[in-house]
């Protein structure tokens, strides 16, 4: 039996506007297409690169952890390309693209991959009382924030601490419920509403083995309602309680790595070697620890935003910021959101479309 997939999406960019510019939906449609035909095998999907080489890095989060992994880039003579930094739940990951300063490609020496790869796990390990940590090296193209989600769920990064500091009712609400008669169990999601919230529920989902055949979608201001019908990828429902919460808490893991702590600050300059580096070490001077970074070059330009908090958990002098900019550049580094902007959505009914999409599809 062929089962045919037509969803349909309305999109907006990320001020919420219609996209009118026909270059931006040609790139859209491309990229859908190529996607298509990767999932349906007929494209080589992952290739390799030789223009960069891949870190992947997980272990326990702590201050100064990317300013100390960039020392020791820097102080190889390997550039940081890009990056992408997420923790959560005392948990971190990185997936970096670094290049050899003096010929500006890949890293292919076995001698020196090993090398970076022992250096690494040190600095991951330093002060980590599980011990727990890993790097992998790689010369592979792949969708990064993809593998962040396949990263953090195979560190247990959605496993709670008792001192993480947040109640249930600061949490995502999820629930799932079964349809015995339909053979569905039902997810229902509400969260505050966020750019790529579909997408990290559908890798969640996905890395869980689980297929999706009927979904509602809605964000509606700043909140977002979502309902899910899925099954296992052998056939069968949600079958336990322990399956069941564990759904919900990995679902719960997912909302919160890509949420944003304390301050926004967007790096904007002419790239230079030991960028990361410098900028990294004047954060943990000032006692901040990076949340969440993304680090970009393009040409001869760095485009970086950081997500910065204090280290010891208080709030962050406003005077802490400004020395942070006066240090490296009032032109260079913006201010782009401070806590005080990030309000919490009041909690509704979860069970917003609850069996109304079943039958309409």
């Amino acid at each position: 039996m062929l089962l045919a997939l037509s969803p349909v999406f309305h999109v907006t960019d990320q001020d919420g506007n219609k996209i009118r510019d026909e270059s931006i939906l040609e790139d859209i449609r491309e990229l859908l297409d190529s996607r298509f035909l990767s999932l349906s095998g007929r494209s080589e999907g992952v290739k390799l690169s030789m223009d960069h080489t891949l870190i992947e890095l997980t272990g326990h989060d702590r201050p100064g952890l990317l300013s100390e992994v960039s020392a020791v880039l820097n102080d190889l003579q390997w550039n940081v390309a890009n990056a992408d930094v997420w923790t959560h739940n005392s948990r971190a990951a990185a997936v970096m693209q670094i290049t050899d300063e003096e010929t500006g490609s890949a890293i292919t020496d076995p001698e020196k991959l090993s090398k970076i790869e022992r250096l690494l796990c040190n600095v991951i390990k330093s002060g980590n009382k599980s011990g727990e940590a890993k790097t992998v090296v790689a010369q592979r193209i792949t969708h990064t924030e993809r593998r962040l989600h396949q990263m953090m769920f195979a560190d247990c990064d959605y496993e709670r601490l008792d001192d993480d500091g947040l109640d249930e009712k600061q949490r995502p609400s999820v629930n799932v419920v079964d349809l015995h008669d339909k053979g569905y169990s039902v997810v229902t999601i509400q969260s505050k509403d966020r750019p790529k919230l579909l997408f990290d529920m559908v890798c969640t989902l996905t890395d869980m083995q689980y297929v999706v055949y009927h979904a509602n979608v809605e964000a509606e201001g700043l909140g977002a309602y979502q309902e899910y019908y899925i099954r296992h990828i052998g056939g069968f429902r949600v079958s336990s309680d322990a399956e069941r919460q564990r759904l919900i808490t990995c679902l719960q893991a997912a909302i919160e790595r890509r949420v944003s702590e304390g301050w926004k600050l967007e790096l904007c300059t002419r790239n230079r070697f030991g960028l990361l580096s410098h900028v990294t070490r004047i954060f943990r001077e000032n006692s901040l620890t990076v949340t969440r970074a993304e680090v970009t070059t393009r040409e001869d330009m760095a485009v970086s935003t950081f997500y910065v908090r204090d280290a010891s958990g208080y709030p962050v002098d406003v005077k802490t910021i400004d020395s942070i900019r006066k240090e490296i550049g009032l032109a260079i580094l913006h201010v782009k959101a401070c806590p005080e902007e990030l309000k919490p959505v009041p909690q509704e009914s979860s069970t917003r479309f609850l069996f109304g999409g079943l039958f309409k599809s």
